[in-house]
């Protein structure tokens, strides 16, 4: 009898196996550590945390609390990649000599080690607002990719999407 169960389990088990599996797949979050350097309302400046982006909000966790913003509500997402994507070259260079007290030779160094995300919002008045966090090195891409589909908008478009459209841009003109 009881080999019976595990047989019956084992392929139930088999055939659900794909649906769990899918499950799983939908609940995928990214969730990395990060200091909000500036901008949520409440928060002093520096505050270390969790970022998330769930159920189409990004979420910043602290040891006091929870701060959401719609990813809807979000009108700018940049991050640092793309600051310098769209800086970098010559005028990233003249920028970094020209900063003052030969804090622009560091500048470099510090984009290498950090990765940023910028957002701008609108709460619920309709005031406008900014904040920028800070995150390990490689996080804010898959952050901002998450927003981005999930409402939020940005003025730079994420490079995976944008050589996928020039190169379908190409194809048709073939």
């Amino acid at each position: 009898m009881i080999s019976r169960i595990n047989a019956l389990i084992a392929v139930t088990l088999f055939f659900c196996s794909p649906l769990i599996r899918i499950g799983h797949a939908q609940q995928a979050q990214t969730e990395t550590q990060a200091v909000q350097v500036i901008g949520l309302a409440g928060l002093k400046e520096n505050t270390k945390g969790m970022l998330i982006v769930v159920n189409g909000t990004l979420r910043f966790a602290y040891a006091k609390g929870i701060t959401d913003v719609a990813a809807a509500s979000i009108e700018d997402v940049v991050t640092g990649k793309d600051s310098q994507r769209v800086i970098g070259g010559k005028l990233g260079t003249v920028a970094s000599i020209a900063a003052p007290y030969g804090s622009g030779s560091a500048l470099p160094l510090l984009r290498k080690k950090v990765d940023t995300l910028t957002i701008q919002y609108r709460d619920a008045d309709g005031a406008l607002h900014g904040a920028i966090f800070t995150m390990p090195r490689g996080k804010a891409d898959p952050i901002k990719k998450e927003l981005v589909g999930q409402g939020a908008h940005t003025s730079v478009p994420i490079l995976a999407d944008l050589i996928k459209s020039l190169s379908d841009s190409q194809e048709e003109k073939r």
